[in-house]
């Protein structure tokens, strides 16, 4: 993985993956050209190469903490530099490791070297970058990020000339070089295989700090040909619970030709062309042989499933149900209602799971990835209800603070003269009925984790000042308290209202828009989008996850032609009464629906009342009553009355009843609030007694 980069006022072009072989130019005598430039660089820093190098050691406490901060680093890696070494003694050479910045941290030698490694400062607490020992191995291999081997004199510094060395860089699962591994020894006895084992042995520190780091992750092990699955050759992604990438292994890189950090924007589900529920759902069938899957560019590959048994991912992966997503250890479980509905939750959504087909909400998506962790601030517009609390929490989880909290204050729902004590907390006697303890803000509480603000253009105007100073200086200070906090917030906000007329009026602070909106993304309306048929589903399988239900075809066709201006808040209300009342039914009707919901829906156009009508007319529950009570008679107690005649037997109680409920809603036009009211009985008693009468 070589980058193109900027060093030292010198521009190094994209070079070779390995520069082991010796580059571009090959001719007798000639230097490579990545010597050259190195050279250059060299030369540029104001290093003379006749001149003796910078020879000196970090001070004790210094290096001590180098050691503390690279411990993961060097535990990994301590069973490879005893095997290697063992494996170089007889060619005379030492084995180094570094930190990322190229100061050594363990070395390993055979006595034959140590007396010339120390003569050029091979030893714990020096470093070999390139701007203090010029060109060499381990100082060019960090900064064009890629394995290197220079020989005698291609080393910068006369006085290293007698050496060769082989070096390759030690990447971390974001693909950050944190590490070099070396072989240095007298050009004279240094054999060209050691730069093969160099090369080798820094892939599998990496793979040891790979399954280290993930130990508790799911994995993913893969690779175009199933034969190499379990190999040093395959590429493993790490995934957490929630499906977000942690982590790909250099391989994994290779074998998808992509960058770790544009992996981590495009997701499982623009990596695979599926949302990490139903990928597991795939692998879970296939724990013992690999599993064949396409990319979305077509390549194919052969992916297999691991993790530890103690995670949370034990039950997901060996559950005989299909998952919908994976439990988290630390959460209390829901129980199902009687009728299969959880009880209510707060539903987080991931980034990829708030596409459900439609356009807009992909790109918006696609956008907001390219700004997390940026420290750029995100203004969400959007309609009520269009769902920007769910995108913000979205956010929070795809960034690297996902595992702090998320706190979320609506600024339109609290009164003026709280929202201040609310934002920033108050210390004890600060105000008249202020608690005794005082209280924490929520400012103090995102603290490390993301701040939501919704509906910012509420805010009271001195207020927003407070705020923008905040935001500046990154300290808070509790009302009536005098002490301040430091603080550190990813900082979403989200208004729909147009804040640039805020502006104009006055009313909103010009400093404070342009700091909050970093970058401005606008929600669709719920009557804007595609996707309306597959939002429904999506919202009956979390309200009733044990208790399939769909929607009637002709309803749904009424739903695609509302307007919904209560967007996702209002279709999320309406579904979640549907289930409630459906119980066993498998199909959501209008019988299901709101009387007041309903006659909207019947005005949002002619042909959607024409349609509304007439799934009343084809209702079940209505229909088998209807046949109970006589069948196609205009009126069902003529009809009872002319069958008691013809037999002399009056019929029971029952059945006159459910006669009179459905003469009553023949005249109220279907309207069963309107029914009730004049049988004086509930909705439920009506629709009990339909369905009873089936």
């Amino acid at each position: 993985m070589v980058s193109s980069r900027e060093n030292c006022g010198f521009n190094v072009r994209p070079s070779p993956a390995s520069y082991l072989s010796g580059g571009l130019d090959d001719r007798p005598g000639a230097l490579k050209p990545f010597i050259v430039e190195s050279h250059a660089r060299c030369a540029y820093q104001g290093l003379k190469s006749h001149e003796s190098c910078d020879y000196s050691t970090m001070v004790p406490a210094d290096f001590r903490i180098a050691l503390e901060r690279n411990a993961r680093l060097i535990a990994q890696a301590a069973s490879v530099l005893s095997m290697l070494g063992r494996t170089v003694a007889d060619f005379g050479s030492m084995i180094v490791l570094t930190d990322g910045t190229g100061t050594i941290l363990r070395t390993q030698c055979q006595s034959t070297f140590i007396e010339k490694a120390e003569k050029v400062a091979l030893r714990p607490g020096v470093s070999w970058s390139e701007s203090s020992k010029g060109t060499n191995a381990v100082g060019t291999a960090l900064i064009l990020e890629s394995d290197i081997f220079v020989q005698g004199e291609e080393h910068y510094f006369q006085s290293n000339h007698f050496l060769s060395c082989a070096a390759s860089p030690i990447l971390d699962h974001s693909g950050n070089v944190i590490g070099v591994l070396d072989a240095s020894g007298d050009k004279r006895a240094f054999h060209p295989h050691t730069a093969g084992l160099v090369t080798m042995c820094a892939r599998t520190i990496e793979s040891n700090w790979f399954r280290d780091k993930f130990r508790q992750a799911l994995r993913l092990h893969f690779h175009p040909m199933v034969e190499f699955i379990g190999t040093s050759e395959e590429g493993i992604i790490a995934l957490d619970e929630d499906g977000q990438i942690l982590g790909i292994n250099r391989e994994g890189l290779k074998i998808l030709e992509t960058g770790a950090s544009n992996l981590r924007v495009k997701g499982v589900r623009m990596l695979f062309g599926m949302g990490f529920a139903e990928l597991i759902d795939k692998l879970r069938y296939s724990i013992m042989t690999p599993l064949k899957l396409h990319q979305n560019n077509g390549k194919e590959l052969f992916v297999r499933v691991s993790w530890k048994e103690s995670s949370v991912f034990s039950s997901t992966i060996n559950a005989s149900s299909s998952v919908v997503r994976p439990a988290r250890s630390s959460a209390t479980p829901l129980l199902p209602l009687a009728n299969g509905a959880l009880p209510a939750k707060k539903v987080v959504y991931q980034l990829d799971e708030l596409d459900a087909g439609d356009a807009q909400v992909r790109a918006l998506a696609q956008k907001v990835r390219q700004v997390i962790d940026k420290d750029i601030s995100i203004l969400i517009v959007g309609e009520t209800g269009t769902g920007k609390e769910l995108l913000a929490n979205a956010i929070h989880q795809f960034s690297r603070r996902r595992n702090q909290p998320f706190v979320a204050i609506n600024c339109a729902s609290i009164p003026e003269q709280l929202i201040e004590s609310e934002l920033f907390g108050y210390e004890e006697g600060a105000f008249t009925g202020a608690k005794r303890k005082g209280e924490v803000g929520k400012l103090v509480q995102a603290n490390g984790g993301t701040l939501f603000l919704d509906e910012i253009g509420d805010m009271p105007l001195p207020l927003q000042a407070r705020l923008l100073r905040v935001l500046q200086e990154r300290k808070v200070v509790a009302l009536g308290g005098h002490r301040s906090t430091d603080i550190d917030i990813n900082l979403i906000c989200a208004t729909h209202r147009n804040l640039r007329e805020l502006m104009v009026q006055r009313t909103f602070r010009d400093d404070l828009y342009y700091r909050i909106n970093g970058m401005s993304v606008k929600l669709p309306s719920l009557r804007d989008r595609s996707d309306l048929a597959g939002l429904c589903l999506r919202t009956l399988r979390e309200l009733s996850p044990h208790h399939a239900l769909s929607i009637e075809s002709t309803l749904m066709e009424a739903f695609l032609q509302y307007a919904w201006p209560g967007n996702l808040r209002q279709l999320n209300n309406v579904l979640k009464t549907a289930v409630v009342m459906a119980k066993d039914d498998h199909e959501i009707t209008t019988v299901h629906l709101a009387d007041d919901f309903l006659e909207e829906l019947a005005k949002s156009s002619p042909s959607a009342s024409a349609k509304v009508d007439a799934v009343k007319l084809v209702d079940p529950a209505v229909a088998r009553a209807r046949s109970f009570a006589g069948g196609s008679s205009s009126d069902p107690v003529d009809t009872l009355n002319a069958r008691a005649t013809k037999t002399g037997i009056p019929d029971n109680l029952e059945q006159l009843e459910i006669s009179t409920i459905l003469r009553v809603l023949d005249a109220c036009g279907g309207n069963v609030s309107a029914a009730s009211k004049q049988l004086s009985i509930s909705r439920n008693t009506i629709y009990r007694k339909l369905k009873k009468s089936a």
